[in-house]
């Protein structure tokens, strides 16, 4: 599973991370519930926007705010709230940066999964990693377990008011919500994604 490219070239010392508790806290010592708070909050910030790591996203934001409070003493511009919303921002625009190196479009899955994908005799670069991008996108589909497979490939079917339909039907038979089943989905899309990019990378 791909992470981040995070930056190290500053460790968060006790003495950062005291003054880091002590920011959020504001006036009043919470004993360190503020900071599992706002940590849990961007936990679940990084969850709602599909990254395969959230809770190491979550690190990052709050280790770069601990080094912006050590390098100016203070923060005053917005409340400790706000601000680590915001530094989430740019930590996640870095993510989908970091992400899209290796991401691979997934349109034609169900098509290609469903009928097969014919190759081409035209020799042209273009076509031929498309090719290549399909026959990994088939062998990495094999890789999850069939209850996964299934509910892709449904996912994914139809067009238009047919896949919306379909999908109102999928979380009904799930019991969860359409929102729950997107988010299962894409986790399991950007898991495809993952390693389809691996496996084209590898010829």
């Amino acid at each position: 599973m791909q992470k981040p490219e995070l930056k190290k070239n500053w460790q968060t010392t006790p003495e950062a991370f005291r003054n880091l508790l002590k920011w959020l806290d504001g006036e009043v010592d919470s004993d360190g519930q503020e900071y599992l708070e706002m940590r849990n909050k961007l936990v679940l910030y990084f969850d709602r926007k599909n990254c395969l790591s959230p809770d190491d996203l979550a690190d990052e934001t709050l280790h770069r705010v601990a080094r912006r409070l050590e390098e100016e003493g203070k923060i005053e511009s917005e409340t400790p709230g706000r601000y680590c919303y915001i530094t989430a921002r740019f930590v996640f625009m870095e993510y989908l940066r970091s992400t899209e190196k290796t991401s691979v479009s997934l349109d034609e899955m169900p098509k290609y999964l469903q009928e097969k994908y014919l190759k081409s005799n035209t020799q042209t670069n273009e076509k031929e990693l498309k090719e290549k991008r399909l026959e990994c996108l088939e062998h990495c589909t094999k890789k999850l377990k069939p209850d996964q497979q299934k509910m892709i490939l449904e996912y994914y079917f139809g067009e238009e008011k047919i896949k919306i339909d379909n999908r109102r039907k999928m979380a009904k038979k799930l019991g969860i919500t359409v929102n729950a089943l997107s988010i299962r989905a894409c986790r399991i899309r950007e898991k495809l994604e993952f390693c389809v990019g691996n496996c084209v990378k590898e010829d």
